[in-house]
């Protein structure tokens, strides 16, 4: 609401009270003029981020890859920042992941579009999640098909995402607080199934009620090297396809304890630092998620591949990541090393856009703690140069996430051989 129109609606209600009516008949009218306010309010909030949900889709969703016009219209629907805490709303239309308590966290926009538009759904599916989060990918589904069922584990979070979907009026979203591993089979055989958080393997009570011929897609793999697969049931028996490297909080309650192998937080490493492996041959480097504008080349510093970093657009990523556990009460500095060169650099939107490793490290909470960058550089290496430097760990860290790139620079980056290692 306008200035104006706000002193109006005050000197509207102060004529209300002054004039001579009937009790009953004044609470109505006061009620109506505070559901007009109240509405108006609303309204203007969700206005303030309209222009930056249509913007982040464009740049991160659509730019990106994604096609579905029903998916990139959920998009650009629901409101992201209504599934995220308070003080974290600055950054509900930027592509990444952000804590929502309870050691979880709303996944990145691209992420949402790509596994729903992945799943191919269908105005007539009912659908499974497992691991309902802040309520968003349940949301966007919520337009897109029949109904959408979703289990949350954490109880205090599960209830929290059902009184938001409840209050943004999802009706055909139902909730419920249990552990996913055992799906929900009153309401099975469903058309799809869609896993956002990570088993090592696929729990079989959800092969189970998944339908013939239906899709699963579910993030697969250790704590921090996961990939997505798709899956799909023919004549009972599931055909699996690999996609995506990604990262997404584990598989609790029974998958937990089903869990084989765990990441040692005294010997944090990365794998594939050399970008040698690349099983789907699809030029991108295994174990490296959200990847963005990289290539591998045969062009490296040592063994037969190299990534290849280039972007033409100032401020577009140009990236990629990859988390390690690590124990800041026990390790305490960090030797990082990498072999690079560059050409043609030029910083992006600002002077901060450029060339770098980033380090970001995180608490038991999964909440951000601090921020290491190594580099920036600036000016351009026209042959490969090998260098390292030591960093220091947060006593609080827990796990530390690599991000390496263009940081938002136009030009062309090469880099090879990063590796890490504990100094005790």
């Amino acid at each position: 609401m306008t200035t104006s129109s706000c002193r109006a609606t005050i000197r509207l209600v102060n004529g209300l009270m002054n004039v001579r009516l009937q009790s009953s008949l004044k609470i109505m009218l006061l009620t109506a003029v505070f559901v007009i306010i109240t509405s108006a309010a609303q309204a203007q909030v969700r206005d303030r981020y309209e222009p930056l949900r249509q913007r982040m889709v464009d740049d991160a969703i659509v730019s990106e890859g994604v096609t579905d016009p029903r998916v990139i219209q959920a998009m650009r629907t629901v409101p992201r920042h209504e599934f995220m805490l308070r003080d974290t709303r600055n950054l509900a239309y930027y592509d990444q992941a952000v804590e929502i308590g309870f050691k979880q966290t709303i996944s990145p926009p691209f992420i949402v579009a790509y596994m729903t538009e992945v799943l191919e759904p269908q105005p007539e599916d009912r659908v499974l999640e497992i691991g309902t989060g802040s309520g968003y990918q349940a949301a966007v589904l919520s337009g897109l098909v029949k109904d959408v069922y979703t289990i949350e584990i954490v109880e205090p979070l599960g209830k929290r995402a059902a009184a938001t979907l409840a209050r943004l009026n999802y009706d055909n979203v139902h909730c419920k607080v249990g552990d996913g591993y055992q799906g929900w089979p009153e309401h099975a055989p469903f058309d799809k199934i869609i896993v956002t958080c990570s088993p090592e393997s696929v729990p079989q009570p959800l092969v189970d009620q998944l339908k013939e011929g239906g899709k699963m897609i579910i993030p697969l793999g250790e704590r921090y090297q996961q990939v997505f697969h798709l899956l799909e049931k023919k004549d009972g028996k599931l055909v699996q396809q690999k996609l995506l490297p990604t990262l997404f909080v584990p598989m609790t309650g029974k998958m937990e304890e089903l869990r084989e192998k765990q990441p040692d937080p005294l010997r944090p490493q990365i794998v594939n630092g050399g970008f040698e492996l690349d099983e789907n041959e699809d030029g991108e480097a295994d174990h490296w998620h959200y990847q963005r504008r990289t290539t591998l080349v045969e062009d490296a510093f040592a063994g037969k591949r190299a990534v290849l970093f280039e972007n033409h657009e100032p401020g577009r990523f140009s990236q990629m990541l990859q988390a390690v556990a690590v124990d800041g009460k026990k390790i305490r500095r960090l030797r990082v090393s990498w072999a690079m060169k560059s050409e043609r650099i030029v910083e992006g939107r600002s002077s901060s856009e450029l060339p770098r490793i980033a380090v970001y490290f995180y608490n038991a909470q999964r909440v951000p703690i601090d921020r290491v960058i190594i580099g920036p550089w600036r000016t351009d290496e026209p042959e490969w140069k090998h260098q390292f430097e030591i960093i220091t760990v947060p006593t609080a860290a827990q796990e530390a996430i690599f991000q390496v790139g263009l940081g938002g620079a136009t030009g062309k980056l090469w880099f090879d051989e990063i590796h890490v290692q504990a100094i005790q």
